[in-house]
């Protein structure tokens, strides 16, 4: 309606200037056919030609004259009636009077009107017609796209729009629906799937709690099994808080966790975890190594950048047990964590970043990992604008920390 509407007015401003184009070029062409008339009659005046040979030389179809001579007799015939234009000149005691009779170019004028009128009136129809057909056409992606989400709102599916050309407004705009339908379907099977892992994993703890509960209310009170009950009661109660605590970490961190925003030395940093692990397992074969002495320093949490490290320094004492070697290297770009332990097969590079995901299931339970320590990790690393990856290595696994460094000093 509003492309007809503008149509419309288009054609009426055509009309009216198509009107008055032919109205000042007849006027124009009328006055051009006065002044000839008299530039002829006024030369064969002055030649001596006789006025009633004059008038009868110029008077035509549509230009008439007329001679009144000084004693008062008129020659030729002026029109009585109906439109016309007038001029007069006097030459030589003669009064010159031209007509130009201008009905016809009046009635031409209506006739263009009614022609503009009746061919713009067309136009408009006929161009309404064919637009209700191209527009419809044209929009069809954006009814298909209405029709897809009202479906995707009532609960179907996995539809898509798959448009036949990309190259196109609409075509680029039903591809990026399908795109942004991909996402959304992914998010949403990863969460469902997340969910229902999560209640796996905290059915086992829980269940256990329940079971050894029950067993310690009813076992006698002089029974020589209730410390190995009460000790299996806390350690499953410790395992389901751990979880809680890692899937609230998770959520918090998926909600925009705002982070504390403060100078980090990542070398101090990974000399307190050192530190922390050997307290944990004093024979264990763990130490730091700075690149030239560098001590880095990134602006971030704290808190949050430890807990990444400690995240990969379990992971790797996971993996290569009480007699494995765990180096903490600190560059100038970030840190890393590498262990002589089995390493990550290729395949599974990228994929034990995903949530509740262990490569070793059954080592993981036994040590009350909840799989969800390196999926913590990386979401605080790309918090901070950096990156966590597993790099390739020759033996053992290589975990990569990059981070925005803001600084670097040499010390000692």
């Amino acid at each position: 309606m509003s492309v007809l509407l503008v149509l419309f007015v288009v054609l009426v401003a055509l009309v009216i200037s198509v009107d008055r184009t032919f109205a000042g070029q007849s006027s124009r062409d009328v006055d051009g056919a006065l002044r000839d008339a008299e530039a002829r009659a006024v030369s064969a005046l002055r030649l001596g030609v006789p006025p009633r040979e004059i008038v009868r030389q110029l008077s035509k179809r549509n230009v008439q004259v007329t001679v009144e001579l000084p004693n008062g007799t008129v020659i030729g015939n002026a029109p009585e009636e109906g439109p016309f234009e007038r001029k007069s000149r006097n030459v030589n005691g003669n009064k010159l009077t031209f007509y130009a009779d201008t009905e016809a170019i009046s009635q031409a004028q209506v006739r263009l009107r009614k022609l503009l009128l009746m061919l713009g009136l067309g136009a408009i129809v006929i161009t309404g017609l064919l637009m209700i057909v191209v527009v419809r056409r044209a929009l069809a992606p954006l009814d298909a796209m209405t029709s897809l989400a009202q479906a995707i709102a009532a609960g179907h599916r996995g539809g898509r729009l798959n448009p036949s050309r990309t190259d196109t407004e609409l075509g680029r705009t039903a591809a990026a629906f399908d795109g942004m339908l991909d996402s959304l379907e992914g998010s949403e099977q990863r969460t469902r799937r997340f969910v229902a892992d999560a209640a796996h994993e905290l059915r086992t703890p829980i269940t256990g709690v329940q079971a050894v509960a029950e067993a310690l209310v009813q076992a006698p009170v002089d029974s020589p099994d209730r410390d190995q009950m009460s000790f299996l009661l806390v350690r499953e109660a410790r395992r389901a808080g751990r979880l809680v605590d890692d899937l609230l970490a998770l959520a918090q961190l998926d909600a925009g966790y705002e982070m504390q925003r403060e100078p980090v030395d990542l070398l101090g940093l990974a000399e307190a975890e050192v530190a922390r692990t050997r307290y944990v397992a004093p024979d264990f074969d763990i130490a730091v190594e700075a690149v030239e002495g560098a001590s880095v320093v990134v602006v971030g949490d704290g808190q949050r950048l430890a807990q990444v490290l400690a995240n990969l320094v379990d992971n790797a004492r996971q993996a290569t047990g009480p007699s494995g070697v765990v180096r903490i290297r600190v560059d100038l770009t970030g840190f890393t964590v590498s262990d002589d332990g089995p390493g990550v097969p290729l395949a599974e590079r990228e994929r034990i970043f995903d949530r509740l995901v262990r490569l070793d299931d059954a080592r993981d339970r036994r040590s009350g990992g909840s799989g969800l320590g390196l999926a913590i990790a990386r979401a605080v690393v790309r918090a901070h604008g950096g990156e966590l990856s597993c790099e390739p290595s020759e033996g053992g696994a290589v975990f990569r920390v990059t981070l925005p460094v803001v600084g670097g000093a040499s010390v000692g």
